[in-house]
């Protein structure tokens, strides 16, 4: 092999190196978007189960209320 071809496959050997490393990176940084997506989204739930919970109760409280009105007619 000539010495250009070695200096060419050395040069296309770094380019793949830092190519490799960036794509490490990125994957690195995208599954800790990931991870912390997944917990803003398991928190995201939990407060619209209680938002849920909480107005199934007030709505049982309202038919509770027209009950009782409607006992006393």
């Amino acid at each position: 092999m000539s010495s250009p071809d070695i200096k060419t496959l050395s040069a296309r050997i770094d380019s793949l190196v830092e190519l490799a490393d960036r794509l490490m990176a990125d994957n690195r940084k995208l599954r800790e978007r990931e991870q912390a997506l997944l917990g803003e989204r398991d928190d995201l739930q939990k407060k619209n189960e209680l938002a849920k919970a909480r107005v199934e109760a007030i709505i049982l409280r309202l038919k509770a209320l027209e009950a009782q009105e409607q006992d006393q007619d």
